[in-house]
């Protein structure tokens, strides 16, 4: 059974891990740069980008995490997401610089705006999981606002890339831990 790490600073790490479960893999809940030894991927959780970006400099894990994603798939939630772009704004800050996207944090609106979507997911997401709608759970969610060329969109809401891949990375702007659908940690799993 695979390892999968899930960054466990700030956010719903817990929902995370049961998702991982239901998929097939074994949930290692990540604190510390050593946390990250023996893992065959990670997760970013939801939670709050500006405050897990505090708790990554002061737990020392942003080089870690990046020289970990250089050998490894990492799979980013809404901040999660966030972390993984190249590019963020509204505002502007730090990200780990995985995945050739630019986000803007909060682009739903706020906290009142949250909502709970059904999505059809492309063609290619149907191909590798299995077709039908994907529920999808934006809380505070950031929109993707730039794909760059090595990048997929797999879903999109609202004509707005929601989850996208580069190389063994994953991102997504909405919580699939919130669900009962696996399908997009199977997806992630697939490329450990």
């Amino acid at each position: 059974m695979k390892k999968v790490g899930v960054l466990s600073l700030q956010g719903d790490f817990a929902a995370h891990g049961e998702a991982l479960r239901r998929a097939g893999a074994e949930p290692v809940y990540v604190r510390h740069a050593a946390d990250l030894a023996g893992l065959d991927g990670l997760v970013i959780p939801g939670g709050e980008s500006t405050t897990m970006l505090k708790l990554l400099r002061y737990d020392g894990l942003m080089e870690p995490l990046q020289e970990f994603a250089r050998r490894k798939p990492v799979f980013g939630t809404c901040a999660g997401a966030i972390l993984m772009a190249n590019e963020v704004s509204a505002p502007a800050q730090e990200s780990l610089g995985l995945m050739d996207i630019a986000v803007e944090r909060n682009g739903y609106g706020r906290q009142l705006d949250s909502r709970v979507a059904s999505l059809e997911p492309g063609a290619e997401f149907a191909r590798r999981t299995a077709p039908g709608p994907l529920e999808a759970v934006f809380i505070r969610a950031p929109i993707i606002r730039r794909v760059g060329g090595e990048a997929k969109v797999l879903a999109r809401y609202g004509g707005d890339p929601v989850l996208v891949e580069q190389g063994p990375h994953l991102a997504a702007t909405f919580h699939p831990e919130l669900t009962a659908d696996a399908r997009v940690h199977r997806l992630f799993l697939e490329k450990l």
